[in-house]
């Protein structure tokens, strides 16, 4: 197992690639050790659920440790405690809107009640008459409906005045306090850096005012993404040059059209004398100016980097090219977001629940106010710890899963020398062989990454609860550390990519296909270079073209609600979305190109083109190479360099 074994060394070093020929399992005690802490994290959610921490989850309990929506058993030196619930399904807080953030609690006393009050009640009297009719009594247990209005308890032991409408939370029998305006204060409290509250509820009045317009803008990045993944198919070749003039255009497009809003909206008579519509007015005017400037900025910066990196956006046509076809041959490759998007919402939704199982698990214990918390003692109570691990562990693990997928699909289509002899889906053939051979490979990929991350995360955490505390070296050697295990991080998974491509096309084990990966890519540096260097670039623009078509669609239609909506942050919602569902679909198109340019090498490192040792590359493959070549000699830059890098592609063997 061990990745400096000297005999595995000596093995690697004469072993010859046979692509797709030998299959065997890899890394089995890895897989072992996954399964292993896979059978922990359902343990956690098994006693969580054992202990009764379930039932307190979904139905709620009180302040007193009744669960709602069922008879309960008296807790002892608890008063209140044993309560017949059964007709009482609901929790209802008092003070809903009173929040304790470092507790991860609400401050207030709740109680079971038999239904949620749909309407705000502005008095005692009110509240008292709701208890009346519907039989739902909103305050203590040990004041009776007809002494509401008669006893000082009121205050203390009544809800808080006035009583917002609220309704249950589905599944979960929470009364839900259904205006925004404890949304706005909660937030306040999580966003501490501003300072003006009344620009907080416009903004988060403007989110709920725009969510209509929102939520279509987000389908319209999705549709674009998919759109532009269907383009890379058939047009791979005039692509990059679309691309690129596209985005000029739209840059230049969108930062016109920003300056004119800006001017237009500040020579507009000022009309309304409604203080509140002033104001969000100034705020647009304000937004509008920083991000007219902001995409000036980037524009002139884009222009700068197109300017110096147009004489390579040749040599990654024939490239594209050739990935264009791979997703022809294998069409399922574009919904592969699809399905790790699916499998890791699954899994945050169960890893959410069973943290909120946690959090009500455990023994009954009388805070500070008298009250009934749950908590774990004894060495149980780090379980959580375990689990924040799971979460880190099993997302990169299925993250990983789509690496393997890919790169064993497109390792599949290059190493067929007749296309026409593919599996009928490479895809779930890929599949296959993921999960009869690969599964421990992958665990032990993904185990690395989280051993790097989970340092980094600690230090964000730490550096995060020292600001302002902590002094100017400490600062400085914090983000240090964080910076450098980011670029550790970011550098072993590209090698982990790597790494999964050569298992899939010769089957070794993570070591090995590892080292066998970094020897081929050193040998390429600078061709390495410069794919990623202009690939990444084009991807990156197809990206920015999504994100600023959606958000210019975003400013003509909330352009129409200015005058009643702050859409600072609807808009940044929006663009923020669609760079992540660029990102999502293209990441697979850089993978796709990662993974020939791999198998190229390979290919062109173990074979000659004799008899017996035939290239696997198509002739568009190798036409990139040689144009390359001539192009670099053509511009007189790298010339013996560049052929001291091809020479360890082109040796024979």
């Amino acid at each position: 197992m061990g990745c400096c074994s000297s005999a595995s060394a000596a093995q690697s070093s004469k072993r010859e690639w046979k692509p797709l020929e030998d299959r065997s399992c890899t890394d089995i005690p890895w897989l072992l050790l996954f399964v292993l802490f896979c059978i922990g994290m359902g343990f956690i959610c098994g006693f969580s659920v054992a202990t009764g921490a379930a039932a307190r989850l979904v139905s709620g309990y009180d302040s007193y440790g009744n669960i709602c929506g069922q008879r309960n058993a008296k807790l002892e030196a608890i008063a209140n405690s044993g309560l017949d619930h059964t007709h009482r399904k609901y929790v209802f807080f008092l003070d809903p809107c009173n929040l304790d953030l470092i507790n991860r609690k609400i401050k207030s006393m709740a109680l079971c009640v038999a239904a949620c009050p749909r309407q705000e009640l502005k008095t005692l009297s009110d509240v008292q008459k709701f208890a009346e009719i519907n039989g739902s009594a909103l305050c203590s247990y040990n004041i009776k409906p007809s002494e509401y209005t008669l006893t000082a308890k009121s205050s203390a032991f009544c809800p808080k005045l006035p009583v917002p409408a609220s309704a249950p939370i589905p599944f979960f029998h929470r009364c839900a306090p259904v205006n925004i305006s404890c949304y706005a204060k909660f937030a306040e409290a999580l966003i501490t850096f501003v300072s003006d509250n009344s620009v907080l509820h416009r903004l988060i009045s403007g989110v709920m005012t725009s969510k209509e317009i929102i939520l279509g803008l987000c389908l319209l990045s999705l549709v674009l993404s998919m759109i532009l993944m269907v383009i890379i198919r058939y047009i791979s070749r005039v692509l990059v040059w679309i691309l690129t003039i596209l985005v000029i255009l739209g840059s230049l497009g969108g930062t016109g059209v920003l300056w004119w809003l800006y001017a237009k909206q500040r020579r507009s008579p000022k009309e309304t004398v409604i203080p509140e519509q002033l104001q969000i007015a100034e705020d647009n005017l304000r937004a509008l100016l920083i991000y007219a400037i902001s995409a000036t900025v980037f524009t002139v910066i884009l222009f700068l980097i197109m300017l110096v990196m147009r004489k390579r956006v040749a040599l990654t046509i024939a490239l594209f090219h050739v990935a264009g076809k791979v997703f022809i041959h294998l069409p399922l490759l574009v919904f592969q977001p699809f399905w790790t998007f699916f499998a890791l919402v699954l899994f945050w939704a169960y890893w959410i629940m069973t943290l909120l199982f946690l959090g009500t698990t455990g023994s009954a214990v009388q805070n500070e106010q008298g009250f009934v918390e749950y908590k774990i003692s004894g060495p149980l109570q780090y379980m959580w710890w375990y689990h924040v691990v799971g979460l880190i562990w099993i997302s990169e693990f299925i993250l990983a899963c789509q690496q393997m997928t890919v790169a064993g699909a497109v390792v599949t289509y290059y190493f067929t020398r007749d296309k026409r002899n593919l599996p009928f889906t490479p895809i779930l053939a890929s599949v296959n062989r993921l999960i009869r051979y690969h599964l421990g490979t992958v665990a032990k990929g993904s185990f690395i990454i989280t051993l790097v991350k989970i340092p980094r995360m600690i230090l964000m955490y730490i550096h995060s609860q020292l600001k302002g505390k902590e002094n100017a070296c400490a600062r400085c050697m914090l983000k240090s550390c964080i910076c450098c295990l980011w670029c550790l991080e970011k550098c072993l998974s590209y090698l982990n990519q790597n790494a999964y491509t050569a298992t899939a096309i010769n089957s070794t084990n993570f070591c090995t296909s590892a080292k066998d990966a970094f020897v081929i890519l050193v040998e390429n540096a600078l061709r390495v270079a410069a794919i990623n260097t202009v690939g990444d670039f084009m991807l990156f623009l197809g990206k920015v073209l999504i994100v600023c078509s959606t958000g210019l669609a975003g400013i003509m239609l909330l352009n129409y609600q200015q005058d009643y909506t702050v859409w600072v942050l609807p808009l940044i919602i929006v663009c923020l979305f669609a760079f992540l569902v660029a990102h999502c679909f293209l990441s697979i198109y850089e993978m796709v190109v990662d993974v020939l340019f791999l198998c190229f090498a390979i290919d062109t490192k173990y074979n000659d083109g004799s008899p017996g040792r035939e290239f696997y590359m198509d002739k568009v493959l190798m036409e990139f190479v040689e144009n390359s070549r001539k192009a670099m000699k053509e511009a007189g830059k790298g010339g013996a360099a560049d052929a001291r890098e091809l020479k360890p592609m082109l040796r024979k063997r």
